[in-house]
């Protein structure tokens, strides 16, 4: 090996080495947090990575690591180059491309799933009725009939936020989880799923989460049967503490389950049972046991203010690792 590349996978190997997003407060923290890790140094790359073939900067031989400088960059290509997308926009249809790729990229059967949206308001903005879709990536190794797992991130946001924070954080994660899978495997089967038409255009549930309320329809009842999970990445940017919530309805297997590993990776951690405002609770309403990471406040909710800057590395590595941790074998 070329000096030159030993000396790249040192620095990269160094970086990894370190170690939450609420539509309320979330609870106090139920697990002390580790001490911060270093930011990604300003030298990572910042370059579109769906120009990068999976694999591109590992050997076979690399441990399997999130990537919290991967994640940021894709934070700064879809709330910076793309900016607000709007789930019926020209802008949403772009980024859902750019996911596309990715997906493809790493090997995955990806396929579209049509949504169509009412007209209404978003956030304060008028908007018509029109289209959008699901981005789900389907690992060959799935049976419909035995368990699998499904994790998922809403890529569109409101009309005027850039959305960094909510959601590009999740899908950033979303993204390089897809990653680890392709390349190192997990324990059972997982379907990543980037949802469309997340955001409202209107008051209460019925104008709310179309994409996965539609997905979760969708499933045939065998595949739904055998869905032994489901995590939906909604705001993981943001803060020191990972809240890990649901909706109060579901089992709390998975939620404790994460909670747990989190204590043993020194994550902080805050839970609820009264989180219903993201896309785990379509699955949730129809019987399948879930748990929503993410939602602490922040100033820039729903707003132009929600760009890059507001993401911090560090919270998107605990996410990360915390999520990696589950899924790995």
């Amino acid at each position: 090996m070329r000096t030159g590349r030993a000396a790249a996978y040192v620095a990269v190997a160094l970086l990894l080495a370190g170690c939450t997003g609420g539509d309320g407060q979330p609870p106090a923290a139920t697990a002390a947090s580790s001490q911060p890790a270093p930011r990604p140094s300003p030298t990572e790359p910042s370059a579109d990575p769906s120009r990068e073939p999976p694999g591109a900067t590992e050997t076979p031989t690399t441990p399997a690591r999130f990537r919290p400088g991967a994640a940021i960059v894709t934070v700064r290509h879809l709330a910076g180059a793309v900016g607000p997308r709007l789930a019926t926009s020209a802008a949403y249809d772009r980024a859902a491309g750019w996911v596309e790729r990715r997906f493809t990229g790493y090997g995955y059967d990806v396929s579209r799933q049509g949504i169509r949206v009412p007209a209404g308001d978003s956030w304060g903005v008028p908007v018509d009725a029109g289209s959008s879709a699901n981005v789900i990536a389907t690992p060959s190794n799935l049976d419909p009939t035995r368990p699998w797992r499904l994790v998922g991130a809403h890529l569109d946001t409101v009309a005027v936020a850039p959305g960094a924070e909510d959601n590009a954080s999740g899908v950033a994660v979303l993204l390089e989880l897809a990653r680890l899978a392709a390349e190192h495997g997990t324990a059972i089967p997982t379907v990543f799923v980037a949802f469309g038409a997340e955001e409202p255009v209107g008051a209460g549930e019925a104008l709310h989460h179309f994409g996965s309320r539609l997905h979760a329809a969708r499933l045939p009842s065998a595949q739904r049967d055998a869905l032994a999970a489901m995590v939906s990445l909604d705001r993981v940017g943001v803060g020191a503490v990972v809240p890990v919530c649901t909706g109060g309805i579901s089992p709390l297997r998975v939620r404790d389950g994460l909670i747990e590993l989190a204590g043993g990776l020194g994550i902080a951690t805050s839970a609820c049972t009264d989180n219903t405002t993201s896309d785990h609770w379509s699955y949730e309403q129809r019987e399948v046991t879930v748990a929503r990471i993410g939602s602490t406040p922040y100033a820039s909710y729903h707003s132009a203010a929600d760009v890059p800057a507001v993401v911090t590395p560090d919270q998107l590595d605990r996410v990360g690792r915390l999520m990696w941790a589950w899924l790995q074998p």
